[in-house]
């Protein structure tokens, strides 16, 4: 789940093509929230109780939201295949995770999340995340399925 859509048709593309790959393991989609419009001069508190709102109502009672936040923990790749494989086997229905806009999530969509992941210490643009997140995703089923990929 991602908050407004992307620019760049090079990193769709990419994004694209990890999402097919890890369609062969499980289930796989992305779900684009729309932009917030008129935010220029909306204060970054108000723009986050927004994107919240559309985040709270995109989910279901019985979905597992994990947020990537810049707060969150930080794994391997090794653990985070290690940790998704344990939440896929957990029996929730839907695992969603949730790229939030510029200035992070809401408290009511902190409040909601089952847990926090950071992908790095560093700063990435929106479009990076979400190319980095779907390719270590893959990366993760790759190592559960002890394939090549994570060292090819």
């Amino acid at each position: 789940m991602m908050v407004g859509k992307t620019d760049s048709t090079i990193y769709d593309r990419l994004i694209a093509d990890y999402a097919e790959r890890l369609n062969k393991y499980l289930p796989f989609s992305t779900m684009i929230l729309p932009d917030i419009r008129k935010t220029e001069n909306m204060p970054p508190q108000q723009r986050k109780e927004k994107e919240g709102e559309l985040i709270l109502r995109a989910l279901s009672p019985s979905d597992n939201l994990i947020l990537l936040d810049e707060r969150g923990r930080e794994h391997t790749s090794e653990e985070f295949a290690a940790y998704l494989g344990g939440r896929l086997n957990s029996g929730c229905k839907r695992l969603l995770f949730a790229i939030g806009g510029p200035f992070g999530f809401s408290e009511k969509v902190y409040a909601a999340a089952s847990a926090r992941l950071s992908l790095s210490r560093m700063t990435f643009s929106h479009q990076m995340v979400r190319l980095i997140f779907v390719e270590q995703a893959y990366r993760a089923m790759t190592i559960l399925r002890n394939e090549g990929y994570h060292h090819g």
